[in-house]
């Protein structure tokens, strides 16, 4: 459904009914439902903070975020107009096995809670898909507000060095004012170093603004110790810069020198490295992957119905044997079962390709970027079938990918009618 201009309006003369037209310009109170967005996946639970916090106020400020951005999103697009979307076609199609799946409860009431978020947020991001155009409105947006929940784990390393660096993390930084995660502030920090370096690349920022980004995300990722991220970062950065040396000189330059650097801090670096890498665990455990693979053995190995196969047990909390699974297929598979499966790797192969389709630019490198660090974090995250960050990097690549709206069509302009000379003026009398 395109985006129409009203008729009767100034500037509308001529303007075909129903054909889609440029939106003038996003309304910042898009960027405040994106944040409101990212506030609902931050999630409420994890590090100890500095201010005990109750979950269930957590929850409430999360969930309240949620529908607070339905409501915005709504109120901004009160015509209801959106724009084609693979990707949330298939999201909106996901809701089907976790519907049927988490009504039968055997996951409890928990379940249908959980599928009314993601029925919000996809909703909420439908509502959106107005504005999706292929520009980087939204790839600024994620930035700033990425960078801004940075800014609250680095105020409680300040706050409260002790709290941000527990043991029981092994000295990794977590969330002293919000509960966040080790891997939730790597991500967070990888992402948005990834973004902001090929905005530089792309000439679309100044290199003092991405320092600012940059060096303290930088920062914050060696401290979570948080390989996933960090290789996930690396990853995609070579992927979404090399799909741009064909036709950037700088993304070509950045590139020779970091094979260069690379190169160089594998070799005068490599014990340092090989010990922030190992982050003091034994080779065993790193081998079966801090324990996950027994969990995710454990998963497959357990007997399930025909149903249960095909749409999985419900939306929970995508964990198994009250252990983490860790793993966003594992987890899909678990809860929304072979139906849920399929139309997750539809979401991420549709997109992939699409991004293989388009043309170079810098669009479809940061959207490449994307769907690389997610398909790479997906082996040791979960995420994929649930509202969730890694959804919203999707949803962001997504709007990369978005073709332009067409500008509006006019219809010809009649012909003034032609001038009736009278016949005696034709005969000279």
């Amino acid at each position: 459904m395109g985006i129409e201009r009203e008729s009767g309006g100034p500037g509308t003369a001529g303007t075909r009914p129903g054909v889609e037209s440029r939106p003038a310009g996003v309304p910042r109170a898009v960027g405040v439902v994106w944040g409101l967005l990212i506030l609902n996946t931050l999630g409420s639970a994890g590090a100890k903070t500095v201010v005990p916090l109750p979950r269930s106020l957590m929850q409430m400020v999360t969930m309240g975020a949620l529908v607070a951005a339905f409501a915005l999103a709504l109120a901004l697009n009160l015509r209801l107009r959106i724009r084609p979307s693979a990707f949330v076609f298939l999201l909106t199609l996901l809701l089907v096995p976790s519907v049927i799946s988490s009504g039968i409860l055997e996951s409890g009431f928990g379940a249908l809670f959980r599928c009314t978020r993601l029925a919000l947020f996809v909703g909420t991001l439908w509502l959106l898909s107005r504005w999706w155009d292929g520009g980087l409105t939204f790839v600024r947006h994620h930035i700033r507000l990425y960078f801004a929940v940075l800014g609250t784990a680095a105020a409680g390393l300040l706050v409260s060095p002790g709290t941000a660096m527990p043991e029981y993390y092994g000295g990794r930084l977590v969330g002293a004012l919000w509960p966040l995660t080790p891997p939730q502030i790597g991500q967070y920090a990888a992402v948005i170093i990834g973004l902001t370096v090929l905005l530089v690349l792309g000439r679309r920022t100044d290199r003092t603004s991405a320092a600012v980004i940059i060096v303290p995300s930088l920062v914050l990722l060696a401290l979570t110790h948080t390989r996933t991220a960090t290789v996930g970062m690396l990853v995609g950065l070579a992927l979404a810069i090399g799909s741009l040396l064909l036709t950037s000189a700088a993304a070509r330059r950045f590139f020779v020198w970091g094979v260069l650097c690379a190169a160089v801090a594998a070799v005068a670096f490599m014990s340092a490295l090989e010990t922030w890498f190992l982050r003091g665990q034994s080779q065993e455990n790193l081998s079966n992957l801090t324990g996950r693979a027994k969990v995710w053995d454990a998963l497959l190995a357990e007997e399930r119905s025909t149903a249960e196969m095909l749409f999985g047990v419900g939306l929970g909390d995508k964990s198994f044997g009250g252990l983490p699974i860790d793993n966003s297929w594992l987890a899909v598979y678990l809860e929304q079962g072979l139906v849920g499966l399929a139309l997750v790797a539809a979401m991420v192969l549709v997109l992939g390709g699409v991004a293989l389709l388009r043309p170079p630019s810098l669009p479809r490198a940061c959207a490449i970027f994307l769907i690389s660090y997610c398909a790479i974090s997906s082996y040791t995250e979960a995420g994929l079938g649930d509202a969730s960050p890694y959804l919203l990097h999707l949803a962001l690549a997504a709007s990369l990918l978005a073709l332009p709206a067409a500008p509006a069509a006019s219809l010809p302009t009649p012909e003034a009618p032609r001038r009736q000379v009278p016949r005696w003026s034709r005969d000279g009398r």
